[in-house]
């Protein structure tokens, strides 16, 4: 694990909707603003399909988190992850493009081997695939998988994927699928492949998988609230299955902070990020509303990202 020299900012874009007129083209132009305004990562979520239990997401003994709520409906749009990254790697230059989180274990494993690989070769090796295992039981239904079993099939896809990633000639064997001598080209620009971040609540469950692939922990439930405590929790956890934790980035979420307008206050927001960075986090991300005109939007993130490593450098 090799944790970044300096502290990195970063937001999600919203690929998701309510508004079956929603203008898919502006939600591209954002993310070339936050290109061209110094952003270090843009990340964004996954869903393939929905149910019609929505109030799972705030059902913690599912993978939800308490209080969370789903932010559409069941026909809500949510946009294919990977191929919104596609779409921005084409258009910008510099930006690390992450999923946040890709339900991995949804996709048969030696086709997403291929489609991240592909996305990291043509971005010029700037994906991170953050990776969790969900919520939502449907999802896994309507795939033919087992809710039950989605940390071991999460376990299983990222098991496949580093194998073919890093291997020229690769075998592989488990219960749910063995190979032998099989060539997938192109590999990854680094040589363990994409950089791997796991999302999950401390448990060993976590921690094992943050051992075995991980670059970075992003945190979920009720480690979101302690950032400190939390990750001295998780490094003794990695360190106890025999991990090294000591380059593990880490996601923090900075504190928003309005103006009275109701317009972002970058520097009050980018003032929470010393506190985080002291704790152990490595990547801050902020949640905030941008103007839909991209010019101003790109004014606003060019000033959050001064305010940003004026407070951290």
């Amino acid at each position: 694990m090799t944790a970044p020299e300096k502290p990195q900012i970063s937001l999600q874009l919203r690929t998701f909707t309510d508004d079956p007129k929603h203008d898919w083209g502006a939600t591209l132009a954002l993310g070339r603003a936050m290109d061209a305004a110094g952003v270090d990562r843009v990340v964004v979520s996954d869903h393939v399909v929905f149910g019609e239990n929505p109030e799972a997401y705030a059902d913690p003994r599912l993978g939800g988190i308490t209080g969370g709520r789903q932010p559409t409906g069941p026909d809500g749009q949510w946009l294919d992850p990977l191929i919104v990254l596609t779409a921005l790697a084409a258009t910008t230059t510099r930006i690390r493009l992450g999923t946040a989180i890709l339900l991995a274990a949804l996709r048969r494993p030696a086709v997403l081997a291929k489609q991240l690989a592909t996305l990291d070769v043509l971005s010029g090796g700037r994906l991170d695939l953050g990776v969790g295992v969900g919520w939502q039981r449907e999802e896994y239904e309507a795939a033919g998988l087992p809710f039950e079993r989605r940390g071991r099939l999460l376990d299983h896809t990222l098991e496949v994927c580093q194998t073919l990633w890093t291997e020229q000639r690769s075998s592989y064997h488990a219960p749910e699928l063995s190979f032998e001598n099989i060539h997938q080209m192109p590999k990854p620009t680094r040589p363990r492949g994409v950089p791997i971040w796991v999302s999950g609540t401390v448990n060993d469950a976590v921690a094992r998988r943050l051992t075995r692939f991980g670059t970075g922990w992003i945190p979920w439930g009720a480690a979101i609230a302690d950032p400190a405590g939390s990750i001295a929790a998780m490094k003794d956890r990695i360190a106890g299955l025999g991990g090294d934790p000591t380059g593990l980035q880490v996601l923090g979420h900075a504190k928003t902070v309005k103006r009275p307008d109701g317009s972002l206050d970058t520097a009050a927001t980018a003032a929470s990020a010393p506190a985080l960075v002291a704790g152990g986090v490595t990547d801050i991300r902020v949640t905030c509303s941008l103007p839909r005109d991209t010019d101003r939007a790109t004014d606003v993130l060019t000033e959050l990202v001064e305010a940003f490593h004026a407070a951290t450098d």
